[in-house]
């Protein structure tokens, strides 16, 4: 989970400006040896099974629970919010996690289809496989809440995950890597890069299966025009300003 690189940026309060705290800034290359990490920990990861993954997810859903006003206070420092805010979107973070872990099974399992005439003699099945190593990208506003919407149901599928949170908000996205390290079967399954907008650029360009982001439109069309290159899906979802 811990990422190599010699310079760090700081997280403030936008409140005072006081410090919060300091992370790295995530190179280009550090970012590619997490996604290089993450490869090797997604057959082991979708080896588990939905029944496995399912356990280990609800298992990281108690943690969260058990630590809730830690990461509530953080969110709060963080993005200036009030603690009922920010205490409700951790609650509401882990309702994301609870429904990807209980219900990936039933929606994802293979299913039959009907072949139609033109292959009436023939059987058609459905089967989904997970496409492997997911980044993710989120923003300030809800830095737990949104980015959860990706990353739960991401895992719960059998990819897995390295998540670059909004620079304005990396506390959150650490915290959250280091509680599921807290109670993972192994490493490397949820990794988190921090760091300022070229990281995030630097997680386009690497070698994930997929990204999704949420964030500015001007931003976001600089993830699509970087992912379209290599051909790799992308979601987005914009700001109306």
């Amino acid at each position: 989970m811990e990422t190599i690189t010699s310079k760090t940026f700081n997280s403030h309060n936008p409140v005072d400006g006081s410090v919060i705290g300091s992370y790295p800034n995530t190179s280009a290359a550090d970012v590619a040896a997490a996604v290089d990490r993450a490869r090797g920990a997604s057959v082991a990861w979708q080896a588990l099974g939905f029944r496995g993954r399912r356990k280990v997810l609800l298992k990281w859903a108690a943690e969260i629970t058990k630590r809730v006003d830690d990461v509530a206070e953080l969110v709060r420092a963080e993005t200036g919010k009030p603690i009922s805010d920010a205490t409700l979107e951790a609650t509401l973070a882990l309702g994301h996690l609870a429904w990807a872990a209980k219900h990936a099974e039933s929606i994802l399992s293979k299913q039959h289809r009907p072949s139609g005439l033109l292959m009436f003699n023939m059987k058609t099945n459905v089967t989904r496989v997970p496409m492997g190593v997911v980044g993710v990208i989120g923003p300030w506003n809800y830095p737990i809440f949104t980015p959860m919407g990706s990353i739960a149901y991401a895992l719960a599928a059998g990819n897995t995950v390295v998540f670059k949170p909004s620079e304005y908000t990396p506390g959150v996205g650490h915290w959250l890597a280091t509680s599921f390290a807290d109670i993972a079967p192994f490493a490397d399954i949820f990794t988190c890069v921090t760091g300022l907008p070229e990281t995030g650029k630097a997680l386009t360009e690497s070698a994930v299966d997929k990204v999704s982001f949420t964030g500015s439109t001007r931003t976001a069309k600089k993830v699509a025009a970087s992912c379209a290159e290599r051909m790799v899906p992308v979601v987005l979802e914009c700001g109306g300003k």
